[in-house]
């Protein structure tokens, strides 16, 4: 961890309620982040914001802290019902939400609140009934929330706090109109605390802004660079066989304590997992269709160190907090300029170091262009040597069923390179001997049923 991405403002400066200094505390946090400096003293003093900044400066922090001050500070509504949330938090992926419901058990850990989570795939009933059961502070993705909200599980009469996390991102996953749908139900901009925060306050973000906000101040931290400040960026031309012999080349030579590998496609994620297992790299895939349940596993077990490689698609690439990860590989170069932003946001967080480190194909070099005209800058290329390039060891092969002696596969060519058929013999073809046309046919026996 480095301190230099700090502001100069320290928590303590902020007058926060002793609960909540606690939980920073506990945090271990001393001083704001840029983006902490410049919001919170507007939220705490009761202004809506609107806030950018890069990805892993900490903007989680800055809204839940002005949250709980608000419920803190501020008294419920008079009458209010204990599942009537006090705060809504919206998230656009299910990660994103687990985390924030993560960062506010911690920062809100004495303020006696009780937290709720909603999101798809997986828990129904269970995150039903602990909403039924009290929520003050409701965070969740728009699905899942808005479905609750049609059966009546909740309402929003009684929000005072309104958070809009990764506002750029719902506009891509096309969850807008969910969000208008909810924040028309709620109480008037000038009647609750309302704050966004997103990677990019374009034109589209900026506009839902006005439109439901109470005069929110736009606060932008620009950076020098749209890629993380500490973040090391290079660049190899190879061909696509090439890739995954450089890959574990990479991984072999250079200090990888844990590393994000990103595919394009889950079939290519799967593919390089094989691989790496394969040359002695323990690694898992986590794409799109993997269940949620799984999903929240896979995370824990790589942040928890249980394997030190995730092949991931880009369901990982932004809203993740995954601390320590040393290296980025970038296995297929995205499609999307913004999405290199986002998977390089996943090492260098917090003010630490790491490795961006892009395979550019025949495939997808195409994209270059387009990435290096968004991120400003030229992407440093490092000359492919010959000992990057190691021998793979070949995949292991699947076991195959044993069959009956003298039985071919179905429709595999045999070693003359004709078909065989079932019931033909490995050994010399034998004359078949027809029955007499008098003769008698032997009744076939009926098939017995096969059990288990």
């Amino acid at each position: 961890m480095n301190d230099t991405h700090l502001s100069q403002r320290a928590f303590s400066d902020l007058h926060l309620p002793e609960p909540l200094l606690a939980g920073v505390r506990h945090a271990g946090f001393s001083y704001c982040t840029p983006i902490q400096a410049a919001t919170l003293p507007k939220a705490l003093a009761g202004h809506d914001v609107a806030g950018q900044a890069q990805t892993g400066t900490g903007k989680t922090a800055a809204f839940l802290l002005a949250v709980f001050h608000r419920l803190l500070t501020v008294p419920a509504i008079a009458g209010r019902k204990r599942n009537q949330p006090r705060a809504l938090i919206l998230a656009p992926t299910r990660e994103l939400a687990i985390q924030i419901h993560k960062d506010a058990l911690v920062l809100g850990r004495d303020c006696g609140f009780a937290l709720r989570l909603a999101y798809g795939g997986t828990g129904y009933e269970t995150q039903r009934k602990d909403i039924e059961e009290g929520a003050d502070v409701l965070i969740g993705t728009p699905g899942r929330l808005i479905d609750y909200f049609k059966q009546r599980v909740f309402d929003l009469k009684a929000v005072q706090v309104m958070v809009l996390d990764e506002a750029d991102r719902m506009f891509d996953l096309g969850f807008i109109k969910d969000i208008r749908f909810l924040l028309r139900r709620m109480p008037p901009p000038a009647a609750r605390l309302s704050l966004l925060f997103s990677a990019t306050l374009s034109y589209r973000v900026t506009e839902l802004a006005y439109e439901h906000m109470n005069n929110p101040e736009l606060v932008r931290i620009e950076a020098e660079k749209i890629t993380a400040e500490r973040v090391r960026e290079r660049l190899f031309h190879l061909g696509h066989e090439e890739k995954l012999p450089a890959l574990v080349g990479l991984l072999r030579r250079e200090q990888v304590t844990r590393a994000l590998v990103f595919t394009n496609t889950k079939h290519a994620a799967e593919r390089v997992q094989r691989s790496l297992s394969t040359n002695g790299f323990a690694s898992e895939v986590l794409s799109g269709d993997v269940p949620q349940r799984k999903r929240q596993s896979l995370l824990g077990d790589f942040r928890d160190g249980r394997f030190p490689i995730l092949v991931a698609t880009d369901v990982a690439a932004r809203g993740l907090h995954i601390p320590d990860v040393s290296h980025v590989f970038k296995y297929d170069l995205p499609q999307d300029a913004e999405d290199y932003v986002h998977r390089i946001g996943r090492t260098a967080r917090a003010g630490a170091a790491g490795e961006a480190v892009s395979l550019a194909c025949d495939e997808y070099a195409f994209s270059l262009l387009d990435i290096e005209q968004y991120i400003g800058h030229k992407i440093p290329v490092v000359h492919v040597t010959d000992d990057l390039l190691v021998t793979l060891a070949p995949p292991a092969r699947a076991t195959e069923r044993p069959r009956p002696p003298g039985r071919a596969h179905r429709g595999r060519p045999s070693r003359d390179g004709h078909h065989a058929h079932r019931g033909a013999h490995k050994g010399p073809a034998r004359e078949r001997k027809e029955p007499a046309p008098d003769a008698p046919r032997a009744r076939k026996a009926p098939e017995k049923p096969i059990l288990g």
